[in-house]
């Protein structure tokens, strides 16, 4: 009896050393090969786990469950990068952070055609024809105007009839635009009179609606690519579930969000026109964006918020192994092997 209750113990001892750590992937810092691991996370931990003698199992699993089973003690530790908030620190327990990043926005970028298009409704708004249609009232005023003092004086350069009062709309078009070919003028001082409100008019007014079309222009262009974090608060979104950048988000009062389990699948949703934008950690989104040919239509934006501090995070109950932990992370990443692998994954530290 007693040996084999010590026998018993002795395996129940066994198998709650070996700790349960989950993951998810989430590149460059968890990559996933078929059955092979890398990435910068998987050198750090297989070397923390190695210096402190730690047995462990890996369990792959998906971002929202990894977390629901941090905070039951399901598993005891996970190695994604993840970012530490307060809601979570009442939950889990956190080591060191070892990287800081940044969110960012990643959205759908358009085609040429797109483009085309929506530079051309720049010049068919309201406001704009508005404007043609005044230009073109002036025209004819002053065309006429200028045709009716000039056609008995000065026959050679507005002649009688139809074709004089065409010679008066060229005229005034010429003078107003100030192009000034030179090929008609008045003579008479009326028609000088004319000509003369007739520049003014033209230097107020051209300058008036070219700032319009401008305006109109610039408009459309921000809407197409903005560049402001405010300008996506009317829009719909999407985000990883249960992760910083989707807390994130609530707390500005984002209206239409929506939730995904993985980057990929957020990815995937704002390429297929489901959602305008996807707020995620600049690192991850700018590595997946790179290395998935089939994401090459999607762009980030040169935008960056909400300062993010990665770390392992562990049940509630490991205190004494986080200190542990946090002590040769620490440790780690004094060495200039550290520098080196982040450089070897394209990061900096900021």
């Amino acid at each position: 009896m007693f040996i084999l209750v010590f026998c018993k113990g002795s395996a129940n001892t066994t198998e709650r050393d070996t700790l349960i750590v989950g993951y998810t992937a989430a590149p460059p810092f968890i990559l996933e090969q078929g059955a092979d691991l890398s990435g910068i996370n998987i050198l750090l931990w297989d070397r923390v786990a190695k210096d402190l003698d730690l047995p462990y199992k890996l369990v792959r699993m998906q971002f929202p469950k990894m977390l629901d089973s941090l905070e039951a003690g399901a598993i005891d530790l996970s190695i994604n990068p993840l970012t530490i908030t307060s809601e979570r620190s009442k939950k889990m327990e956190f080591t060191h952070s070892f990287y800081a990043s940044n969110a960012t926005i990643a959205i759908a970028e358009k085609s040429s055609l797109e483009k085309l298009v929506q530079f051309l409704k720049g010049f068919f708004n309201l406001n704009f024809l508005r404007g043609l249609l005044l230009l073109l009232t002036i025209i004819l005023l002053f065309g006429f105007v200028g045709w009716l003092f000039e056609r008995k004086a000065n026959p050679e350069h507005f002649r009688s009839g139809w074709k004089g009062i065409w010679d008066g709309l060229w005229w005034s078009a010429v003078t107003l635009t100030t192009v000034g070919y030179g090929d008609k003028s008045p003579r008479t001082g009326f028609g000088k009179i004319a000509a003369l409100v007739l520049m003014f008019t033209g230097l107020l007014f051209i300058s008036g609606l070219t700032a319009g079309i401008a305006s109109s222009l610039t408009v459309n262009q921000l809407n197409s690519n903005p560049d402001s974090f405010n300008e996506f608060k009317e829009r719909k979104v999407g985000s990883v579930k249960k992760t910083g950048s989707m807390a994130f988000l609530r707390a500005q009062f984002f209206k239409d969000i929506t939730g995904f389990q993985s980057v990929g699948e957020g990815l995937l949703a704002l390429k297929k026109n489901r959602i305008e934008a996807f707020v995620y950690d600049e690192p991850i989104l700018s590595h997946r964006i790179q290395t998935d040919s089939s994401l090459s239509a999607l762009a980030i934006l040169p935008i960056k918020f909400d300062v993010q501090f990665y770390a392992f995070g562990l049940a509630k109950d490991k205190v004494a192994l986080e200190q542990q932990i946090s002590q040769r992370i620490l440790e780690i990443m004094e060495t200039a092997e550290w520098r080196i692998v982040l450089n070897e994954y394209g990061l900096t530290e900021i």
